[in-house]
Order: structure tokens, then C-alpha cells, then sequence
């Protein structure tokens, strides 16, 4: 059963390959360089006995957002000034194990890390930038909803994070 851990050295980033040239350049080149530079943090889901094939990751930040860029209902609730939040930078799952429920394995666990940064500082949800229909698609099927004029920014209210997160049916390494 695959676990989700922290990436480190010992992942085989050089052969991971989602399709997506970006994410397979970011994953390989800059992705531990970011998480040493605190710019963001990026975990792996991999099958403990071949630790180092990676078969999916994710990437989270934080980021700031004006309550007059969210949806109506939510910026309503919100002083007009830059509001706290988490970003799910990047999530990929490699071609060869595609169809198997490893992107909504990584999705919901970037909605648990995501809930439990709640727990310990401030936020308002979390934010990704879908890349086409087809992702847009994937995240407004679990709550996602569009930022007015934005529709590929999406955007998971903080009480939304809170009613999915339940544990997972998978340990994930810390």
C-alpha cells in the first residue's frame, strides 16, 4: 500500500514523468531546493519496499489573497486585506499509474496537511491554479469553486477543508 512522504534525495525525481513537461522539471530540479529554501513543500507517494519510485506528488505554499477576490459568499465574511492561505502549487501522478486513485489520494491529503496548518496558524482555504478543463474539472468535483473572473483559479473554503478531512485510508509519513 503506497504511503505519502516528504521528498528527499534518495526519490528517483530524474524518472518520474507525468506528460506534463513543467511539473517533471519542477519535481526534478527545483522542488528540494525550495523546500531547503522554505519556499514551499513537496511530498511523494511512493510504495515502501521502492521507496525511491515516485508514482505522484503534490507541492503546498502559502499565499495571501484580498477578500475581494474570493467568491461573494465567502469575501463577505472577511476584512479587505491581505488574507492567509495555502496553495496547492503542483499535483501530478505518473503516467504509468494513472486510474489507479492516487490524484484524489493526493488531493484529500493535501486537504488534511492543509487543515492541519489551520490548527496552527490562521487561514481563509486552499487555493490551485488548474492548468485546463480537464483539472478544473478534477477540483470542482471535490468543492472547488471558481474566483469570480478567474475560472481556472479555484479556491476550498476553510470549512469545506474541515468537513472532508477525515483520516486516511493509508498511513502517510510525516
Amino acid at each position: 500500500m503506497p504511503i505519502i512522504v516528504p521528498l528527499s534525495k534518495e526519490h528517483d525525481r530524474p524518472h518520474f514523468d507525468c506528460g506534463v513537461p513543467a511539473l517533471k522539471t519542477f519535481l526534478k530540479a527545483a522542488a528540494r531546493q525550495h523546500g531547503t529554501k522554505g519556499i514551499s513543500r513537496t511530498f511523494v507517494l511512493v510504495e515502501p519496499d521502492a521507496a525511491a519510485e515516485i508514482l505522484g506528488f503534490f507541492t503546498l505554499t502559502l499565499c495571501e489573497v484580498r477578500a475581494g477576490n474570493l467568491p461573494t459568499a465567502y469575501a463577505k465574511k472577511y476584512p479587505e486585506h491581505g488574507l492567509p492561505a495555502v496553495r496547492l502549487a503542483r499535483l501530478a501522478v505518473s503516467l504509468e499509474h494513472r486510474g489507479e486513485g492516487h490524484g484524489e489520494w493526493l488531493l484529500a491529503e493535501a486537504v488534511h496537511r492543509t487543515v492541519e496548518i489551520s490548527n496552527h496558524a490562521g487561514l481563509v482555504g486552499l487555493f490551485v491554479d488548474a492548468k485546463d478543463d480537464s483539472e478544473r474539472n478534477f477540483y470542482v468535483k471535490y468543492g472547488f469553486v471558481a474566483l469570480p473572473g478567474v475560472p481556472m483559479t479555484l479556491f476550498l473554503p476553510l470549512a469545506t477543508l474541515r468537513a472532508a478531512d477525515r483520516p486516511a485510508p493509508r498511513q502517510s509519513g510525516l
